[in-house]
């Protein structure tokens, strides 16, 4: 039987990587600044993943426009300097993420890329700092798309590989992922360790571990064969 080009694409924020320390931090400093009180760690963990103007207005609905843009500033610099005194501990890689990539992509048939509400220069950054870029064809930030749950960054790297929708997957934790997958015709596969409770996610398939991820692929894509 002849194969088909697979793609496997990854949310960052809660799927690959645990940033959550880090995300409430800042949230924590862009709140102080403008002098609103703090959410509680559920309610902005609930936000991630989407883009960061629109998870802060969620998070401070009725605020005029200037005060939401200077939190989003003031969010970015204290990211940007936690990473800087951090290094690559501030974003760790969770348990069995590398050898997930490492295993997938030594298959000459599945390409991987990534999805993510992150800017263009925080996800380079985060890249480098865990030496991952070398994994991904393509990636997707926030910066070039509308938020998640619209398709635009799965149709981006559809086009962008040549992969059929059939032949995709996302992968990630949040209902905006999942959302997104629907949207965009792909499999949805959520992760049980991420940012949203798993019960919400509504996936196609959900792992609890990332060993579990290549046979849950395989499980996806011979339904939809």
């Amino acid at each position: 039987m002849t194969r088909r080009p697979r793609l496997v694409v990854f949310d960052v924020d809660g799927t690959l990587v645990d940033s959550q320390a880090d995300i409430l931090t800042s949230m924590q400093a862009a709140f102080s600044e403008a002098g609103l009180p703090v959410p509680e760690r559920a309610q902005v963990l609930s936000i991630v993943g989407l883009s960061l103007p629109d998870a802060m207005a969620r998070l401070v609905p009725g605020q005029p426009g200037p005060v939401v843009a200077r939190m989003v500033a003031t969010y970015k610099d204290s990211y940007a300097a936690l990473r800087l005194s951090k290094g690559a501990e501030t974003s760790p890689l969770y348990p069995g993420a590398l050898q997930a990539l490492e295993t997938l992509g030594a298959d000459d048939w599945t390409l991987l890329a990534l999805a993510t509400g992150k800017s263009r220069r925080g996800l380079d950054a985060l890249l480098d700092s865990l030496d991952l870029r070398r994994h991904f064809v393509t990636t997707q930030v926030a910066d070039d798309h509308p938020s998640k749950p619209h398709p635009s960054m799965l149709l981006a790297a559809l086009a962008q590989t040549g992969v059929a929708a059939r032949d995709a997957a996302m992968v990630g934790d949040t209902t905006y992922d999942m959302d997104m997958a629907r949207a965009a015709g792909t499999g949805a596969i959520g992760v049980g360790w991420g940012y949203h409770p798993p019960g919400r996610l509504r996936a196609d398939a959900l792992i609890r571990d990332f060993r579990e991820l290549p046979a849950a692929l395989d499980r996806l894509w011979e339904t939809a064969a």
